[in-house]
């Protein structure tokens, strides 16, 4: 039971989890921070859309209702994308810092927020893991830290550097389990030979850390799920990468296998994924934050 209120063993096991995964993932030749790019056109146009303006709306709804204001606010966005959250922010009165390193994002991102007012967004090209948060003024800076399912978030390291830039508020968004995808559960029995099952992911380690060292916090889970049409070729790029996610091999043989299934099976030349599932949120405050921290 002891190990359980011992923070130290949850920091290191989340950390050598998630080392692991990110090495296997850089193996299978997958940058973690760039897997959008061949996809960035298409999320984009699925987060402006009247489906994606809706869930956006629905996560600042939430925030609004815990009592964090947006009109002339400071927000760091991690991980903007192709400003999702980015450009909704400014039109609530936010001025906005918005870390990307996507060069197809970057772009569009660009595209997005030339519509909003002028010198709203400031956008950041650098990997967030790179800037030093001290020599740049970021300490304490903004009174909302916003980071929505980004890589950035891999264990409590990243978390502490996270809050380090927060004034008031840090919202930090992960998969409760590795985002459910309807291919790569019908090619899943063809590649291994097993049925697909999905694995817990690191969420739990956030919050029990959070408690353990004494933050103050609300907590929401929600199942969310979209469905859209591809072409074959953009689902066998997706197919291969989420093998690499999921530490199996990028090889000759799997892509054959999923080419082979697709033109069976989706022989219109068109595929249909559905794709989502259970996704926690977490809403930091770090003017509640506790003076101390249990002792073990």
């Amino acid at each position: 039971m002891n190990d359980f209120f011992n923070a130290s063993i949850w920091e290191k096991v989340w950390k050598d989890e998630s080392d692991l995964k990110i090495n296997r993932m850089k193996k299978n030749g997958i940058d973690p921070t760039r897997t959008f790019d061949q996809k960035a056109k298409t999320f984009n146009e699925h987060s402006f859309s009247e489906e994606g303006r809706k869930r956006t709306k629905r996560i600042m709804n939430w925030l609004e209702g815990q009592g964090v204001p947006f009109e002339n606010a400071s927000i760091l966005d991690i991980g903007a994308a192709s400003g999702v959250f980015s450009v909704p922010f400014v039109e609530r009165g936010a001025r906005v810092t918005a870390v990307e390193t996507s060069p197809p994002l970057i772009e569009l991102l660009e595209q997005n927020i030339s519509k909003i007012a002028e010198g709203q967004v400031k956008i950041v090209p650098e990997p967030f893991e790179k800037i030093d948060v001290e020599a740049i003024g970021w300490s304490k800076a903004f009174d909302l830290v916003f980071v929505s399912m980004s890589p950035v978030i891999h264990n409590w390291e990243s978390v502490e550097k996270v809050l380090q830039c927060a004034r008031k508020f840090c919202y930090i968004s992960m998969p409760i389990v590795p985002t459910e995808h309807s291919l790569v559960s019908e090619i899943w029995p063809l590649v291994t030979g097993q049925p697909f099952h999905s694995e817990l992911s690191e969420m739990g380690y956030l919050q029990h850390l959070l408690y353990l060292k004494g933050y103050a916090y609300e907590s929401l889970i929600t199942r969310e799920v979209k469905t859209r049409e591809v072409s074959r070729e953009t689902a066998l790029q997706e197919a291969m990468t989420w093998l690499g996610h999921r530490r199996l091999p990028v090889d000759e043989r799997n892509e054959k296998i999923i080419t082979d299934y697709l033109m069976q099976a989706y022989p219109s030349g068109k595929v249909v994924i559905q794709e989502g599932g259970r996704f926690g949120k977490v809403l930091i405050r770090l003017q509640d934050q506790h003076m101390y921290t249990r002792e073990v």
